[in-house]
């Protein structure tokens, strides 16, 4: 394959014998070095070489001033703002930031267009009046401030123009404006200068000046690269620019133009794959490689439509790429240390006293803040454990190790909104962090990105008094990490090429793989980020959104021309605004399907494999059965027993391994601390009452005390947490109409004639099981709400918070209560009895639930039924808890047999 490049060159040297007299002009200074590499190659002997230079270079040696950066653009416009006397209500640096930077990219494409600033801006003040006619009453003062502003243009313009001068510098469009009228005076002093521009395609109109007025001297010659299948097609895009420039230059009317090709309609191989997601592009891409030789890997270029997919593609290379050039850089915004100061910044924006937990812990369990601060783990289990929502600086660091105390400070301590104070911290941190990081790895090459980007801010914030509050450093922060990148080191003429869209100007590739080739990426599209609306261009002759396609077309269609193999990739899942469609491009070479051109389209999805898994399972080893043992020994509690009945493995977790749930801090109040909280209420209500009969006053006097005792139970169960506002309060609430709703029931049943003796409440039980088939003694333990007499019945009663219906503590058949969960009311209803029954002898009471959530059904006595219509037995008697502890000993023997193992349930 014979590159444009070195077409040029050989057709460049039939005129010229001294290359090193010329001029050589490109789109950008990656083509100049392969310009650059390929005289080189095709040098035989030593010789001076060539001036090879970027249109932008040249431009800026046309105007004699340098093409400033973007953000010091920002600060020095904002002078220029504040200079500007014609606009009366001026935006303070922060809401001025937000607009300007799309009115300041305004002005530079007028600029580069050569378009007369007065007209255009007098147009666009009538446009934006013309806006406001919908306006039925007299206009606001609102109204005409905004009015004024764009009538104020033409002298904010200036003032830009002037303060930048003044300094010799200018933004890029004020650059080429600037080279396109000192260009006679350029020409005039190097009359002998021979200028060859190669491989451009869109120009505004002041690089046409520039190309056109040096054409005109006789010594300059400009190298198109397009391919005849295009230049032809007067519909086809790709050439739009192209035959523009030819058709209406000057110069072309005696002049035949170089170089247009004939290489499209040449024989290549198409495939087009149709993948899930981006990740499926980098595995795909990197599959490919996988099969592709040395040789062929060096004759491979990978451009990126969409650039976020650079990294992924790197960490899915194989290992036959032995060398790799990739042209681009990643962009800072893109690594985890910027999410840190981001949550940082994000922190500190809050006009708060006290920092939200989690946003602590999210800045702490950073890998940099594990780095910052070792003792993370700490931290947050002291806020899990005091159950704290809302801490200050102060708090925080009494809850760390003093050694720590002086870093958590540092990253939480009030900024008080001050802008110095944001910018010093940010620096500090990265100092102690570049400290900790090995100097050669990427982290540490990020950091050193990041102190650069913070020194920049900082130099500015010296210079210019605009930043005034943590919000602005952070609007800066954001800007210049997403600009800045972090360049990568290869070897740019060999082995793979990793590469943009514009990086791929001039350069020719056998193999070819385009990424991310989707509607909307590739080409992207329309964007309005512009206060010029569409007729104001179309009268001025600035580029439309259709032009822009063009440019995108133009370097589709121009990687194409000399591959032989290119493969296109688009993603086909539909998700966000990503709908997942393929690009008009990969129509567009199906419907002008060249009769040299083989296409192949393949449709890639993965590999689903269903496994089927069966229930786990797991031994009782020795040290397991010694577990079982030890609790055993100590009791069975009725839930432990439950837990089990429920799912085996639950118990195995539980309470052989004795592992618990994951300890966080509890914001809103869960349902078992509001069944402890009013569980501790009524106990604290009914204790002194034990052995006394339940009288009116009594339940009375606990109704006015029920929001202190509740308050008291929340401030010691739920602690550190807030109740005054939003769910908790409303759970709160909830807790109270509880107990009212149950003492209101006590006293409709005192007020009946209802006798109710307190025997018991809150007591501890315990009961040991004889079991003979056991060598070790067994016993059940557990708690008991409350034990009464109603009207001398003795009743056993466990309150639950929850919703339990009648249904849920009756029994038809014995066996089904230690095989479903189901049953589970049931069964730790009569282990409480079956324990009571080692105090207080039982015969014929009642037990049963009083649910909170169904306290209209009242006390749901425990009962046994031979079918599912017949009359309950809801007497518990000798022969009930004899039956019960039949039950209860087959459950114990199975969890005690060492021969059969703990098996998942398969629960529904």
């Amino acid at each position: 394959m014979v590159t444009f490049i070195q077409e040029t060159l050989a057709d460049i040297k039939k005129s010229f014998s001294d290359l090193s007299e010329i001029t050589f002009v490109l789109p950008s200074k990656r083509a100049g070095g392969f310009l650059m590499n390929e005289l080189k190659k095709e040098s035989s002997k030593t010789q001076f070489a060539p001036i090879i230079c970027s249109i932008e270079e040249l431009v800026e040696e046309l105007s004699n001033l340098k093409i400033i950066d973007n953000t010091e653009l920002l600060f020095k416009s904002y002078e220029a703002y504040l200079k500007t006397a014609a606009i009366i209500a001026k935006d303070d640096f922060e809401t001025y930031s937000t607009w300007a930077t799309t009115l300041l990219n305004d002005f530079n494409e007028i600029d580069r267009y050569l378009v007369e600033p007065k007209p255009f801006f007098s147009y666009l003040a009538n446009i934006k009046t013309l806006e406001r006619w919908g306006v039925k009453d007299e206009k606001t003062e609102l109204i005409n401030n905004y009015l004024k502003f764009w009538e104020s243009l033409p002298s904010f313009y200036e003032n830009i123009q002037t303060l930048l001068l003044n300094e010799n510098i200018g933004y890029q469009g004020m650059v080429y404006r600037e080279a396109a009228s000192n260009l006679e005076h350029y020409i005039t002093s190097e009359k002998n200068k021979k200028h060859i521009f190669i491989g451009f395609n869109a120009l505004n109109t002041a690089e046409q000046h520039i190309i056109q007025e040096l054409l005109e001297t006789g010594g300059t010659k400009v190298y198109w690269d397009t391919d005849l299948s295009f230049y032809e097609d007067t519909k086809h895009s790709a050439s739009y620019f192209i035959r523009k420039y030819i058709a209406e230059w000057n110069y072309f009317q005696n002049e035949k133009p170089k170089f247009i090709s004939e290489n499209f309609e040449k024989p290549k191989n198409f495939q087009f794959v149709e993948v899930q997601k981006n990740v499926g592009q980098a595995k795909y891409v990197g599959e490919l490689l996988a099969s592709l030789s040395e040789e062929e890997i060096s004759k491979t270029a990978i451009v990126l439509g969409d650039e976020n997919l650079l990294v992924p593609l790197i960490y899915s290379l194989p290992e036959n790429v032995k060398s790799l050039n990739i042209t681009m850089g990643v962009s800072l915004k893109n690594f985890p240390a910027v999410v840190f100061f981001e949550l940082l910044f994000a922190i500190h924006l809050q006009s708060t006293e006290t920092f939200y937990y989690k946003d602590i812990l999210s800045v702490l369990n950073h890998p940099l803040g594990t780095k910052l601060v070792p003792n993370t783990s700490e931290v947050s289990l002291s806020l899990t454990r005091g159950n704290i929502t809302h801490i200050s600086s102060k708090d925080l660091t009494a809850l760390s190790d003093n050694s720590e105390n002086s870093m958590l400070l540092l990253l939480f301590e009030d900024w008080k909104d001050n802008s110095k104070t944001a910018i010093e911290t940010s620096l500090k941190i990265l100092e102690v962090l570049l400290k900790k990081h090995k100097s050669s790895s990427v982290e540490s090459a990020v950091l050193h990105q990041l102190n650069k980007v913070f020194s920049k801010i900082e130099a500015l914030d010296q210079k210019y008094p605009y930043l005034q509050s943590i919000k602005s450093v952070g609007t800066l922060f954001a800007e210049l990490t997403s600009t800045t990148s972090l360049d990568f080191e290869g070897d740019a003429y060999s082995g793979l090429q990793l590469m943009g869209v514009l990086e791929t100007r001039v350069l020719d590739f056998e193999n070819v793989i385009i990424t991310s080739v989707n509607e909307g990426i590739f080409p992207s599209g329309k964007s309005n980020a512009s206060f010029i609306t569409y007729d104001l261009k179309q009268h001025f002759k600035l580029p439309l959104y259709t032009e822009k396609d063009a440019i995108y077309t133009y370097h589709f269609y121009r990687l194409l021309q000399r591959a032989n193999n290119v493969i296109l990739l688009y993603n086909s899942h539909s998700e966000g605004i990503n709908t997942g469609e393929k690009s008009r491009f990969i129509r567009q070479l199906e419907i002008d399907k060249q009769p040299n051109h083989i296409i192949e389209k393949r449709i890639l999805s993965p590999k689903v494999q269903i496994k089927a898994q069966g229930l786990k399972q797991i031994e009782k080893t020795g040290a397991v059965m010694q577990r079982i043992r030890e609790i055993a020994e100590k009791g069975f509690s009725p839930s432990a027993l439950t837990s089990y009945i429920r799912n085996p493995l639950d118990f195995y977790f539980q309470k052989i391994l004795r592992l618990n749930q994951f300890e966080e801090v509890e914001e809103t109040v869960a349902a078992n601390t509001l069944g402890t909280i009013v569980h501790d209420t009524l106990e604290t209500f009914y204790v002194p009452l034990e052995g006394t009969l339940l009288s009116i006053q009594n339940l009375k006097d606990m109704k006015v005390e029920i929001h202190d005792e509740v308050t008291k139970q929340f401030k010691i169960t739920f602690k550190g947490g807030t109740f005054n506002k939003g769910k908790n309060l409303i759970i709160f609430e909830v807790a109270k109409r509880y107990i009212s709703n149950f003492l209101d029931r006590e006293i409709a049943d005192v007020e009946a004639g209802n006798d109710i003796k307190i025997i018991k409440i809150e007591t501890n039980l315990t009961f040991d099981v004889p079991i003979q088939e056991l060598d070790f003694p067994v016993k059940i333990h557990g708690k008991v709400d409350r034990v009464d007499e109603y009207n001398g019945q003795l009743r056993i009663i466990d309150y639950k918070t929850g919703s339990v219906n009648q249904g849920d503590v009756e029994l038809i058949e014995w066996e089904e209560l230690t095989q479903d969960y189901k049953f589970s009311k049931a069964f730790q209803v009569l282990a409480y009895a079956l324990m009571m029954n080692g105090e207080i002898p039982i015969n014929n009471a009642e037990a049963g639930i009083i649910s909170f959530k169904n306290l209209g059904s009242g006390f749901l006595k425990f009962g046994t039924k031979t079918s599912a219509y017949s009359k309950r037995d809801q007497q518990i008697t000798s022969v009930t808890l004899e039956t019960f502890t039949v039950e209860l000993k087959k459950l114990i023997l199975e969890i005690c047999d060492p021969n059969i193992p703990f098996i998942e349930k398969e629960i529904a």
